[in-house]
């Protein structure tokens, strides 16, 4: 039997409630919270406007995320040990010498983080954190992209950062998202989707890299369909509609931390 949904009384608990959820999960559409609080869409918008207006979070088109000088922080404190763990089974399908493309998000920074100082390949990234790590790994070769800077990413993004990452190829490109589910995967920002979709286009092989949180979660942006992956590198099984859509696409299913 499912259990009933959770209740909070009053506006100021109830606007707590969700400004620590999207601290949890770094963005949830109106549709979620409005289940979880056991309220009316309507009264879910006018909870987020009230705390957009506070500056506790941002409304966003189809939902809600944090302020950009919150995000990337949030997230990169969200479930350390789930992306440390992804982050070292990712590094495990790279080649001392590969070139690779890291997408922006703090579970494919840790990727970078998990490569051996041995790694003399080369990174494409237009990820900041990502080349700011890189600086302790001497012997990579780090591509960084330009363009405009975009806060809540810490990253560039833009038609610079696309036309600069069309002229290269890769031989892998760790994707971040938001959420995935048995179509595929998901951002948050349009604005950030044709870079990601750029460091796709030039890779032999894309990997999705989503703690096991990520599949029930949502977010309005359609970054690849499940069939362009790869593989899949997480923490945790997947439902079993994301499993079964995954083997009927031939994506590879990576589980951190499993024997």
């Amino acid at each position: 039997m499912a259990s009933a949904p959770l209740r909070y009384e009053g506006a100021p608990a109830r606007r707590q409630a969700i400004v620590e959820r999207v601290r949890a999960a770094g963005f949830c559409s109106i549709a979620d919270l409005a289940e979880e609080l056991a309220v009316s869409d309507m009264t879910v918008r006018r909870d987020v406007r009230r705390l957009d207006e506070l500056g506790a979070v941002r409304v966003v088109h189809g939902g809600v995320s944090l302020p950009p000088d919150q995000e990337f922080s949030a997230r990169e404190r969200a479930n350390p040990g789930s992306k440390d763990r992804i982050g070292a089974a990712a590094a495990g399908l790279v080649a001392p010498t590969d070139t690779i493309a890291v997408d922006a998000g703090t579970t494919a920074h840790a990727l970078v983080n998990a490569l051996p100082e041995t790694f003399t390949g080369s990174v494409v990234t237009h990820s900041v954190p990502v080349m700011q790590a890189l600086l302790n790994v001497p012997g990579a070769r780090c591509v960084g992209l330009g363009g405009d800077l975009y806060a809540p990413s810490r990253a560039f993004v833009g038609p610079a950062t696309v036309e600069a990452a069309a002229r290269l190829r890769v031989r892998w490109c760790f994707l971040g998202a938001a959420a995935a589910d048995d179509r595929g995967c998901y951002g948050v920002y349009d604005l950030e989707r044709p870079t990601k979709q750029a460091l796709m286009d030039i890779a032999d092989h894309i990997v999705l890299l989503v703690d096991g949180g990520k599949f029930h979660s949502s977010a309005p942006v359609l970054l690849a369909p499940l069939h362009r992956l790869h593989a899949v590198v997480t923490d945790a099984e997947p439902p079993p509609e994301v499993r079964a859509a995954l083997d009927e696409h031939g994506v590879r299913l990576h589980l951190a931390g499993a024997a």
